[in-house]
């Protein structure tokens, strides 16, 4: 397992979020469990397996340990929660969040874009802000977008059993998703995303949710309705909230470019 070398910097958002260099010589996004905060390790961690697993473009990302005798060298890390393990995620150099870029003229990815929307209703992520995607510049003329921060999948960074039988069926408000709509092209590519969430085994689910860390405090209780909820959302709700977001929000937004 790699080893943190150095710490650079407490990055801005309410998940305190730490950028730290590991002996692979790369830096990574470090997360901590925190009181108030308790689902945010979880979050990240099921949001992350599944996005991989769909191809969808996130940085890569892994559980680490973070010694004691080195976060004691750092009053921001040294104040954190010193569970075993926590989240990092590969710090991705010279790219902009979706407030830095002014125009986007072309995204080189767009074949990534119906997959990323319907991940987050599948996921309820209501916090796919312009700060949540990262883009990165691949030709002169466009960006590579990338997907990152899942602290509030599942519609909240401290979630309860009681939210997860109830989470939102609504219509997500995000203007990034109208962003990425632009550049969808057919709305077939929706459909050929939801058959795939559709038909990803089950026991993959099961299996990334058996591998939450203990420490994090996610009970079997909980473990088995992220599970639940997951299931439920592709099978019974995602047809719908994507047709009730192609009818709202896609359709409008090419009926304006015609």
């Amino acid at each position: 397992m790699i080893q943190p070398v150095a710490f650079k910097e407490t990055l801005a958002g309410k998940s305190n979020a730490h950028l730290i260099t590991f002996d692979d010589g790369r830096d990574y996004v470090v997360k901590y469990f925190q009181p108030g905060f308790e689902k945010t390790l979880a979050n990240e961690w099921v949001a992350y397996c599944l996005a991989r697993y769909l191809g969808l473009p996130i940085p890569f990302a892994r559980l680490v340990e973070i010694p004691q005798e080195f976060s004691s060298n750092y009053p921001e890390l040294s104040q954190m929660t010193q569970t075993q393990f926590q989240f990092a995620s590969l710090h991705l150099p010279d790219c902009f969040d979706g407030h830095q870029v002014t125009e986007v003229p072309a995204i080189s990815n767009v074949e990534n874009l119906a997959g990323i929307i319907l991940f987050d209703y599948w996921m309820c992520n209501r916090d796919r802000t312009r700060k949540n995607i990262v883009l990165c510049d691949d030709t002169p003329n466009s960006y590579r977008l990338w997907i990152i921060d899942h602290a509030e999948v599942f519609a909240s960074y401290n979630w309860t059993l009681d939210d997860m039988e109830s989470l939102p069926i609504t219509i997500l408000k995000s203007g990034t998703h109208q962003i990425m709509a632009c550049f969808i092209e057919y709305e077939q590519d929706f459909y050929e995303q939801l058959e795939i969430i559709q038909t990803l085994p089950i026991h993959l689910i099961e299996e990334i949710v058996a591998l939450i860390p203990e420490d994090w405090q996610v009970t079997s209780e909980e473990k088995k309705a992220i599970v639940s909820a997951l299931v439920t959302r592709r099978k019974r709700i995602l047809k719908k909230l994507m047709e009730r977001f192609l009818k709202r929000v896609y359709r409008p937004i090419h009926a304006k470019e015609k």
